[in-house]
C-alpha cells in the first residue's frame, strides 16, 4: 500500500506563494517607480518655474521688490538641493545640501558633480554678463521615498518567510502525529496474536516437533516483540546506553542471513580492531535501521546479487555502510526517499527511511544519507556515528 505523497501539495503551495510573492514585489514596483517618476516631474517643474520667475524678473529690469515671487518659490523649496554656477562651472550658491556633504569639502565636490552629472541644468540668461546654470538633485521626500519598495519587498519576503516556516512546521507536526499514532496502533494490534503464538509454541514443544523448528519460531516470536517495542516507542525519547556497535550488527545479519532470498548474499565485515567499538544507542532503533536498509537492499535487486554491511572509522567518528548491487537511485531522488510517504515501490508506506533519519539524526545525532548511487550498478547508504569522547 502506498501513502499520498503529502509533498506534491506542499510544493504546490509553496509555487504558490513564491508566484503570489513576485506578483506582489513587481506590482508594488511598478506603481512605486510611477509615483516617483510623478513626484520627480513635479519637482523638476518647480524648478523651472522659479528659474523662469527669477529671469524674467530680470530680464524686465525690475527692482529687488519684483523678485518677490522668485525669492519666495526659492525660500518655499527646503527639500530640493540646488547648486548654481557659473559659465566655468564655479559654484555661485548651493541650498538645502545634506550635512553629511557640507561638513568635507571633498564629499561636498563630490556630491556637486553627481548633481551636475545628474541632469541637463536649467539655463538663466541675463541681458548682460555670462548665463548662470542651476542643477538641483531629488528632494529628501524622493530620495526616501525611493528606499520605500526595499522595505516594503523586504517585509513581504519576511513574511513569506515566517508563513513559510509556520506552513512547513504545521504539516510536519501533523504528519508526525499521523506517523506516530499509525506506529502505536501497529504496536498494539500486533500483541494479541503475538501473545497466541507464544502459547502455541509451548503446544508444539509438548507435541515433540522439533526443538530446532522450535527455535527458529522463537526466533521470530523474539523478532516481532523487538519489532513491537520499537513502534511503542516512537513518538517518545529514546534512552541511550552505551552497547558493542558490532554486536547488535551481527544480531540482525545473523537473523537476515537464512531469510534472504537464495539468490542474495548477505555478509558483514568489520575490521578487527573496530569489533569492540562501544557507542550510546538504543539498540532496539539502531538494528530496525540497519534491517530496513539491508531490506531496502534486497528489494532494490533484480535476480542475483548481494548486500553487505561494513564498518569503518575516520578521525571523529566511525562509520557503517550498506552496500548493495541494485537498481540504485536516480541522482533528482536521493534527497526525496527521506520524505515520508515517499516511495517507488508498488507496496510500501514509504516510511521506513524517513523514520531511520529521524531515528539517527535527532535520537542519535548522527548522520544518514546516501554515499554513492548508480543507476543499474547499485547503492551505497552511510550511517555517521560520533565518537565517544
Amino acid at each position: 500500500m502506498r501513502l499520498p505523497d503529502f509533498y506534491s501539495n506542499k510544493n504546490a503551495w509553496k509555487g504558490l506563494m513564491l508566484v503570489m510573492a513576485i506578483f506582489i514585489g513587481v506590482a508594488t514596483l511598478i506603481y512605486t517607480e510611477t509615483f516617483l517618476s510623478k513626484l520627480r516631474k513635479e519637482e523638476v517643474k518647480k524648478m523651472e518655474l522659479w528659474a523662469e520667475s527669477l529671469q524674467t524678473s530680470i530680464a524686465e529690469d525690475v527692482g529687488d521688490s519684483e523678485l518677490t515671487l522668485a525669492n519666495l518659490v526659492l525660500q518655499t523649496n527646503t527639500t530640493i538641493p540646488i547648486v548654481m554656477v557659473d559659465a566655468d562651472g564655479n559654484v555661485q550658491t548651493r541650498r538645502n545640501i545634506p550635512e553629511t556633504y557640507s561638513n568635507s569639502p571633498k564629499a561636498l565636490e563630490n556630491y556637486i558633480e553627481k548633481i551636475m552629472a545628474k541632469r541637463e541644468p536649467i539655463d538663466i540668461q541675463f541681458s548682460q554678463g555670462e548665463p548662470l546654470f542651476v542643477y538641483f538633485d531629488d528632494s529628501v521626500l524622493l530620495s526616501q521615498l525611493r528606499i520605500y519598495p526595499r522595505v516594503l519587498l523586504g517585509v513581504i519576503a519576511s513574511f513569506l518567510v515566517i508563513a513559510y516556516l509556520t506552513f512547513s512546521s504545521s504539516r510536519r507536526a501533523e504528519q508526525d502525529r499521523v506517523w506516530t499514532g499509525l506506529a502505536k496502533e501497529t504496536a498494539h494490534q500486533i500483541g494479541t496474536p503475538l501473545s497466541s503464538l507464544m502459547g502455541w509454541v509451548e503446544i508444539l514443544r509438548s507435541k515433540g516437533v522439533g526443538e530446532d523448528i522450535i527455535v527458529e519460531i522463537e526466533k521470530d516470536i523474539d523478532r516481532l516483540t523487538r519489532i513491537t517495542d520499537r513502534f511503542s516507542k516512537i513518538g517518545s525519547r529514546p534512552q541511550l546506553s552505551s552497547v558493542c556497535v558490532y554486536d547488535g550488527l551481527k544480531d540482525i545479519v545473523d537473523y537476515l542471513i537464512p531469510r534472504v532470498p537464495r539468490k542474495i548474499s548477505l555478509s558483514l565485515e568489520v575490521p578487527e580492531a573496530l569489533q569492540r567499538v562501544e557507542a550510546p544507542l538504543n539498540l532496539p532503533l539502531f538494528q530496525w535501521v540497519i534491517e530496513n536498509l539491508i531490506r531496502n537492499g534486497i528489494d532494490s535487486i533484480q535476480g542475483k546479487g548481494s548486500v553487505k554491511v561494513l564498518m569503518g572509522e575516520q578521525t571523529s567518528y566511525f562509520f557503517i555502510e550498506v552496500i548493495d548491487t541494485g537498481k540504485g537511485i536516480p541522482l533528482r531522488q536521493q534527497n526525496a526517499i527521506f520524505r515520508p510517504g515517499y516511495t517507488t515501490k508498488n507496496r510500501g508506506w514509504g516510511l521506513g527511511l524517513s523514520l531511520s533519519r529521524r531515528i539517527i539524526n535527532e535520537y542519535h545525532k548522527g548522520k544518514i544519507f546516501v554515499a554513492q548511487s548508480e543507476v543499474g550498478k547499485g547503492t551505497v547508504f552511510r550511517i555517521q556515528l560520533k565518537k565517544d569522547a
